[in-house]
């Protein structure tokens, strides 16, 4: 198949990239050329900007394309409107578009909404510009399968929002772990993502889909971290109210951890519709041993991932909450 990948050379892409490829496919990017611009030497490579630069894309045709950048319903649009013949199109969109994460959200349920017009991407917007660009997706194409990813992890990872715990529990000691124990958490390992991408283009599958494991508790999370470490770690479970006062920092700074009810089921979504359409999981062990391995790599040590609890903070606050007995 000839496919055309929007990005392709950070993380979601770039594994979808080396998929395509070792699958025999012929690959093009579609980039400015700014990150990692010498991945791919066999794949075409077509410079531009998708706000405003798109003459590289102008009446070419592709058996599939993959949107893995697509933020703004106008820039998506235009996307859509530089491109000739499309097979396929694959909109790479995330679980953030739910109006409602107090409960547990399908595909069905609705999406949010903005209260005025906008283009600027935040914590607030996100979601809702999201939501947009599917509908734009779907105005161009009725068959698009449309991807609502939860926390994507593995290897590549530039943010560290799972890449923390594999790496933290593994340094061993006291690790501050966010109560309850048995909370739930839910990821998506990147490799196993941009497999289904993939079959989904070859296969023509269609529709809108939550794209993440079946939830799993924090405390097994965790222990899979200090088996595939090999790591003495000991857990000091914090309740949330003390975490809240010492000013920890949901999802970013302690990451998978949620307690504003607004968004508790956010780690509750779900898979359902995408396990039965081919979406294969593979254990937990595995993606924290592959993503521990990346972080000691080389590369993976050159990333410094805006997500994490710093250490010396955390030591803070652990003696804060030990002290009181």
């Amino acid at each position: 198949m000839r496919i055309l990948i929007l990005g392709g050379t950070v993380f979601l892409g770039r594994h979808v990239a080396d998929a395509a490829l070792a699958r025999g496919h012929e690959l093009t990017l579609f980039n400015r050329g700014r990150t990692n611009a010498e991945l791919f030497p066999d794949a075409e490579k077509l410079r531009g900007d998708r706000d405003g630069d798109l003459g590289a894309l102008a009446g070419r045709a592709f058996d599939a394309v993959v949107d893995t950048s697509g933020y703004v319903p106008r820039i998506v649009r235009e996307t859509l409107d530089a491109l000739d013949e499309v097979g396929h199109y694959t909109f790479v969109s995330s679980i953030s578009v739910y109006a409602d994460l107090s409960q547990p959200p399908t595909e069905s349920s609705p999406v949010g909404t903005l209260d005025r017009e906008t283009e600027e991407v935040d914590g607030e917007t996100y979601g809702p510009l999201k939501a947009l660009c599917e509908a734009a997706v779907r105005e161009r194409f009725a068959d698009a399968f449309l991807v609502r990813p939860g926390l994507i992890s593995g290897p590549w990872d530039p943010t560290g929002r799972f890449t923390y715990w594999p790496v933290r529990v593994a340094e061993g000691g006291q690790v501050l772990a966010p109560a309850p124990p048995d909370a739930p958490a839910q990821i998506v390992d990147v490799r196993d993502l941009a497999e289904w991408i993939l079959d989904a283009a070859e296969s023509r599958l269609a529709g809108t889909y939550n794209a993440i494991c079946e939830p799993f508790s924090f405390e097994r999370l965790l222990h899979a971290c200090r088996s595939v470490g090999d790591s003495d770690a000991d857990f000091v479970w914090v309740d949330p109210e003390f975490l809240a006062e010492q000013e920890v920092g949901e999802w970013m700074e302690l990451p998978l951890w949620i307690s504003d009810p607004a968004f508790a089921r956010m780690l509750g979504v779900d898979p359902s519709a995408a396990l039965a359409n081919g979406l294969r999981i593979r254990p937990l062990e595995q993606t924290v041993a592959d993503t521990l391995d990346w972080a000691r790599s080389e590369e993976g040590s050159e990333v410094k991932p805006p997500a994490g609890l710093d250490r010396a903070k955390e030591r803070l606050v652990l003696d804060s909450w030990l002290s009181k007995g």
